[in-house]
């Protein structure tokens, strides 16, 4: 039990975490937010999942270890169940041999101190604290966070901290670097492969920051105005894999 050193010098070490959506009560099952933050290179993987049982924690892994563009280093998740139970660890051990699996100490949310950040910066901003519970907003969520995805990743600068002063005991003084967006520091560390690296800079080039924040606004008005799900109201978490999806397009 750890954390991810802030000074680390590689790319591919995630702090890994679940954001709930149930609004004021935890009753019944809802949507949550899966996030993964590389620490040194802040790029941000989002999905939206529904409940957080093992076919839908595996089924959301795989969709975006396929997605991010470097490879995997470590996961560093806090001590959930959702995280750390037999089914999901025998997936990681059978299927990601290569990667790390870390968690945070209990009751030490600094841990992931990157993650906690995005928690509130790039979904409870957006978002709010209200509930999610139906396959509607579930499809609109994913819209929302794939722009989300573009916004963080290719248009946000982010200062990262390379040094820290100790001026007395118990306080230091940070200093920063330039800001890069995520996608730059990948860049400047050359952790892409050059068909990689073409790609997501022809994707880049291809978006309009202003037209992706007015499809960002539009997206969460029409959440917004989505109705949550009555007494009673099962879903099927077949319904909601991502993967199942994938594969049905490709027949």
């Amino acid at each position: 039990m750890s954390r991810i050193a802030w000074d680390i010098a590689e790319a591919g070490h995630f702090e890994v975490d679940l954001v709930h959506h149930c609004g004021a009560s935890v009753r019944g099952e809802y949507i949550y937010t899966l996030q993964w933050v590389d620490v040194v290179s802040g790029w941000c993987e989002i999905f939206p999942i529904f409940g957080r049982g093992f076919l839908v924690m595996r089924d959301a892994f795989e969709y975006l270890h396929q997605r991010i563009p470097f490879p995997v280093i470590e996961f560093h998740p806090d001590n959930g169940d959702e995280f750390f139970n037999q089914f999901l660890l025998r997936y990681f051990e059978d299927k990601l041999p290569e990667v790390h699996i870390s968690r945070s100490r209990p009751y030490q949310k600094n841990d992931n101190r990157k993650v906690e950040e995005n928690n509130h910066s790039l979904v409870r901003a957006y978002l709010g604290d209200v509930r999610f519970d139906t396959l509607a907003q579930l499809a609109v969520l994913r819209q929302l966070h794939q722009k989300l995805w573009l916004y963080h990743n290719f248009f946000q600068p982010m200062m990262k901290v390379k040094a820290k002063e100790y001026v007395e005991p118990l306080k230091y003084r940070r200093k920063f670097d330039t800001a890069q967006t995520p996608f730059d520091r990948l860049v400047q560390m050359k952790c892409l492969d050059e068909a990689t690296q073409t790609k997501l800079e022809n994707l880049r080039h291809s978006i309009d920051p202003l037209a992706l924040r007015d499809e960002i606004e539009q997206l969460i008005m029409e959440l917004s105005v989505l109705p949550c799900a009555g007494p009673g109201a099962k879903i099927n978490v077949y319904d909601t894999l991502i993967m199942k999806e994938k594969a049905a397009e490709l027949q």
